[in-house]
């Protein structure tokens, strides 16, 4: 789900959190989301309103009775206005606020016409002990129940007060995750995806490995993808360069750096999987034997042969197991004659569908944050993507796939 185009109402209060929330706003406004913001009194005592109306780009509502509001009803009006609220950071004293329906500022009232008819994303921030306080985890537990609130629980590290402990707001990335996640239809709810993403390391000797090129950006946009959308995620990892945000603890991780450890935690996972999206770039051979020492060049030494043998092939494996009521999707990353050997591998490793993509198109392949992809499905449905973010292109992908 991406945020271009959304209308988010973004809540202040009083913690010093706030200071990072202009962050927030820049971030969403260079999605292309539209952002208006609410705070109560004390909350612009740690950001100013001039920064946050210069970042939104948008008149900030922070007194109820302030004769510049644009409406009345101010409270009213920007609920029906947004497609999503975020309360960051939210105070005990307005999650207890929110609990128990208590509207006496700007920011409680908005909450509490936004409640019943919006998706609202609220990250609490306090002291640990404030946290852990019985009234605060009732108030929390109570508002866990409203179907559209999604809480992104506090972080655990260094505290304002210099203690450390659980109480600190999310980062910026995992809170503009869990807006795309509130967004997002749960289509994927009640199922287990297993994705397998980045290069894997085939070693030589302690100190030398063979690989690709592989960053594993677009197998974890596919991860992200899954997650918002309901769906319980095992992540098989390879090598990877890109950053895992996992805000809910849905997108269960394993590292596997070499084609024999990611074949037997795939071979694992499989039959306990609805879906599994075959993404990472493995091996195809790997050195019979490895050397327990660096192996150091001679004296006039001019080569080094290496014997490789091939490793499991993990789609074909997990093809010939598949069940039924299972879905494999595999990819394809060619240099030539690309969609002839997609084909072919797609009906060889008995895939359901084959995600097509190709070194010769700019702005695709390895380490790229873009990508261009051709799904091709068993059923003969052929769907092309154009150039686009990984992150869309992976909602493009389930969108084929699973709509």
């Amino acid at each position: 789900m991406s945020l271009q185009g959304k209308h988010i109402l973004v809540g202040i209060s009083g913690g010093i959190a706030a200071y990072k929330i202009p962050e927030l706003i820049r971030s969403l406004v260079k999605v292309g989301a539209e952002v208006r913001v609410t705070t109560t009194r004390h909350a612009l005592e740690f950001v100013t309103e001039l920064t946050l109306q210069t970042v939104s780009g948008s008149r900030v509502y922070s007194d109820v009775f302030a004769a510049i509001n644009e409406h009345a009803t101010e409270h009213i009006s920007l609920p029906d206005w947004c497609d999503a609220m975020i309360v960051a950071p939210a105070t005990a004293n307005v999650l207890c606020k929110m609990a128990a329906g208590i509207a006496d500022d700007a920011l409680t009232t908005t909450i509490c016409s936004c409640a019943a008819r919006k998706p609202i994303v609220v990250a609490p921030a306090m002291n640990d002990k404030m946290w852990e306080n019985p009234a605060m985890q009732n108030a929390v537990t109570t508002i866990r129940q409203w179907e559209n609130v999604t809480v992104v629980e506090p972080a655990e590290g260094p505290l304002a007060c210099g203690t450390s402990g659980k109480g600190r707001m999310r980062e910026i990335d995992e809170l503009q995750e869990a807006l795309e996640y509130a967004l997002t239809p749960k289509t994927l709810s009640g199922k287990h995806v297993l994705i397998t993403a980045g290069g894997t390391q085939e070693k030589i000797d302690p100190v030398r490995f063979i690989s690709n090129y592989s960053t594993g950006k677009m197998g974890i946009a596919l991860a992200h993808a899954c997650a918002r959308r309901g769906a319980d995620v095992t992540l098989v990892c390879g090598a990877v360069s890109a950053l895992l945000i996992n805000p809910f603890g849905t997108i269960h991780r394993i590292d596997a750096l070499s084609a024999q450890s990611m074949y037997e935690a795939c071979t694992v996972v499989w039959p306990k999987a609805d879906i599994a999206i075959l993404c990472a770039a493995v091996a195809d051979f790997t050195p019979v034997d490895t050397a327990d020492q660096k192996i150091k060049k001679q004296e006039g030494q001019t080569e080094l042969s290496l014997r490789l043998t091939t490793t499991h092939d993990i789609a074909k494996t997990l093809g010939e197991t598949k069940r039924d009521d299972q879905i494999l999707v595999g990819f394809a990353l060619e240099t030539e004659h690309e969609k002839e050997n997609a084909l072919r591998k797609l009906e060889r490793k008995h895939l359901d569908a084959i995600i097509l993509n190709s070194l010769r198109d700019q702005g695709a392949g390895f380490g790229a944050d873009t990508n261009i992809v051709t799904i091709m499905q068993s059923n003969g449905t052929v769907t092309s993507l154009p150039l686009q973010s990984k992150s869309v292109i992976s909602e493009g992908i389930l969108k084929a796939l699973f709509s």
